[in-house]
C-alpha cells in the first residue's frame, strides 16, 4: 500500500535516534488500533483521521494528540498550547512508557 510505503520512507529518513523512536510508536499505535488508517498529513506520519501525529524535531520526537471532546483535565497529560492538539516529547527510545502512551491512545481515541 502506497500509503504505508510514505510512512516508512518519513521514518527511515530521520536521523537516530527519531528514526528508531518514530519506529517505536508507530509500532505502539498500530498494536493498539490494528485497523487504524495511516498517511501522510501535513508533511507527517497521522492516525486515524488526524487522531494522533508523529513529528520527528531536531533533538526529539513528538507525538501529538487531537483535543477533540477531552475535558480540561485530560488536556492537562499532554504538553504544548495548541487548542485543537497537543503533543508529547520523547528524547530516546529508552523514554517511551508504551503503557501511558497506550492511555493516552485510549483516552483520545473513546473522545471522537
Amino acid at each position: 500500500m502506497l500509503v504505508k510505503v510514505e510512512v516508512s520512507k518519513y521514518i527511515e529518513k530521520q536521523k537516530s535516534p527519531q528514526r528508531e523512536i518514530c519506529q517505536k510508536l508507530r509500532g505502539i499505535i498500530l498494536a493498539a488500533h490494528p485497523a487504524i488508517s495511516e498517511e501522510i498529513k501535513w508533511g507527517v506520519p497521522t492516525y486515524g483521521n488526524g487522531k494522533y501525529y508523529i513529528v520527528a524535531l531536531k533533538d526529539h520526537v513528538n507525538l501529538g494528540f487531537s483535543l477533540k471532546d477531552l475535558s480540561k483535565e485530560e488536556q492537562a497529560s499532554f504538553e504544548g498550547s495548541g487548542k485543537t492538539m497537543k503533543h508529547i516529547k520523547i528524547r530516546s527510545v529508552e523514554e517511551i512508557d508504551e503503557k501511558r502512551i497506550i492511555e493516552l491512545l485510549r483516552l483520545v481515541w473513546k473522545s471522537t
